[in-house]
């Protein structure tokens, strides 16, 4: 038996690969096409960190004592590539964080929203329809979808079904998809496949909806240079607080639209990592619900308090941050509290353990020593050359 973690060549695929390594003697099978490298790319952006190829990761792996790790190149859109892979390795475990994972990206036109939910909706089908088919049916399958997926209601946000009553009558239903971009609308498809998955094959199924990613690397990534995650920066990969820190490292002030008290849901990357391969490794008689719903994230942050954060850290670096209020272009509530449950991916990870501030203080200290490559791709993410929409 092994266990299979896709997307691992990923900002959270790599370290999560890592972290379930480090903590089992079986065999960890990471997988990838590594197209967001090339997606990166073609926007002309890169990451601030280096990101190592995969034979010089594998190598640094191997002498951290990973002999347990190995990854493939392969396209989990193919049907026969996922059939081969699952007949060969049977797992135990598929924690499934490929995707293609920038709204912005997937706004660019058809053929990017086209290719966004092909690759996202077909590698997602292909694994849970082969899990079946190959009689894999005790796989515990942990997909990575996202917070967006719920929108912006102005009620709480369940973490689960919601409650819904016509007539007199009650009942627990899937949560309305409301997502706001044609990647987001991937997640929620995603979320109702997986739904049904479980229903038609008894596949148990973990959807975690991940919140807004912040942080440089882990314990396992900070171990070798070789090893370090990706750290994107730009409008189309890059987080809305790394596009500030990218913003503050390059010396120009940080522009927040109106109020900006309007808040999102993060995590760290720490906290992200610690939930999906608790997720890998638990006990088939200590797993969850056959179908559970996770809200991954730790705590929702205005945009103002992003700005203020990055502004009072980069202080430590000698960064002069200034923080600016413009005219909102945008027509949004600026005051939006995003209520949102947490409390059994709190249960998971016993609590999150990186606060916002020091993963920030992380960020600008990657970015800062690499303060050329940040300041030579400016383009690729001040708000007055390319649209500044939120993530």
């Amino acid at each position: 038996m092994s266990i299979i973690v896709t997307g691992a060549d990923g900002y959270v695929g790599w370290p999560t690969v890592l972290r379930i390594a480090k903590r089992t003697d079986q065999r960890v099978l990471g997988v990838d096409n590594f197209a967001r490298r090339e997606w990166v790319a073609s926007v002309g952006a890169r990451s601030a960190t280096s990101v190592a190829p995969v034979e010089d990761r594998l190598a640094a792996a191997e002498e951290q004592g990973l002999s347990n790790l190995s990854v493939i190149e392969g396209d989990l859109t193919e049907r026969a590539f996922v059939d081969r892979l699952l007949a060969v390795h049977e797992p135990e475990a598929v924690i499934h964080t490929a995707a293609q994972p920038s709204a912005p990206f997937s706004q660019i036109n058809g053929e990017h929203a086209n290719e966004t939910q092909h690759n996202n909706l077909q590698a997602t089908r292909n694994l849970v329809f082969g899990l079946h088919e190959h009689d894999l049916n005790d796989t515990h399958f942990v997909e990575t979808t996202t917070t967006g997926v719920y929108g912006a209601p102005e009620f709480p946000i369940p973490e689960g079904g919601a409650t819904m009553e016509n007539d007199g009558e009650r009942d627990e239903v899937p949560f309305p998809a409301m997502a706001g971009s044609w990647y987001h609308l991937t997640k929620s498809h995603d979320a109702a496949n997986l739904r049904l998955a479980h229903t038609q094959f008894d596949l148990p199924i973990s959807d975690v909806r991940t919140a807004i990613i912040y942080g440089a690397g882990t314990d396992e990534t900070r171990a070798d240079e070789r090893l370090a995650t990706r750290l994107d920066f730009d409008y189309y990969f890059g987080v809305v607080a790394h596009r500030f820190a990218a913003q503050a490292v390059a010396g120009y002030p940080l522009t927040v639209y109106g109020k900006g008290e309007q808040r999102k849901p993060f995590v760290s990357l720490e906290d992200a990592v610690e939930g999906l391969a608790r997720l890998a490794l638990c006990d088939p008689d200590d797993r969850p619900e056959p179908h559970t719903v996770y809200n991954q994230t730790t705590r929702a942050i205005s945009i103002v308090e992003i700005a203020e954060t990055i502004a009072d850290v980069g202080a430590e670096y000698d960064l002069d941050v200034s923080v600016e209020h413009v005219e909102n272009p945008r027509e949004e509530d600026e005051t939006h509290k995003m209520e949102i449950e947490h409390d059994r991916y709190d249960r998971l990870i016993d609590g999150g353990s990186v606060d916002f501030e020091t993963g920030m203080d992380e960020v600008l200290g990657a970015m800062t020593e690499q303060a050329a490559v940040v300041t030579a791709h400016e383009d690729r993410f001040l708000p007055d050359v390319l649209e500044d929409r939120e993530d």
